[in-house]
C-alpha cells in the first residue's frame, strides 16, 4: 500500500466538513475556536452570575445569541458534507 493511499481518506476526514461550509481546515480551526473560547467565556461568566446575581445578568444569552447568528450566517454545501446529518442550518 503506497503511502498517498492511506494517507487520502485521513485527510478527506480533515477537510469535509471545512469545505462543507466554504472554509479551509485553518480557517475552520480559527473559527471553531473562536466558538469554543466565546462559550468558554459565556459559562465563566455564568458562574460569576450564580454567585452574584447582580452581575451579567444577560451576558451569556446575549453572546449565545451573537454566536448563533453568525453560526447560521455561515453557508452549508450539502453536496460535500459527511453522510451524517448537519446541525448547520439558517435561521
Amino acid at each position: 500500500m503506497s503511502a498517498t493511499r492511506i494517507l487520502r481518506p485521513m485527510l478527506d476526514a480533515f477537510t469535509r466538513h471545512p469545505h462543507a461550509v466554504g472554509e479551509t481546515w485553518g480557517e475552520h480551526c480559527l473559527t471553531a475556536s473562536g466558538f469554543g473560547l466565546t462559550l468558554i467565556g459565556a459559562g465563566l461568566v455564568c458562574l460569576v452570575h450564580a454567585a452574584l446575581p447582580f452581575l451579567f445578568q444577560h451576558t451569556a444569552s446575549d453572546c449565545i445569541a451573537a454566536l448563533h447568528r453568525r453560526m447560521a450566517a455561515r453557508t452549508l454545501d450539502t453536496s460535500a458534507a459527511p453522510s451524517t446529518p448537519s446541525r448547520l442550518h439558517a435561521a
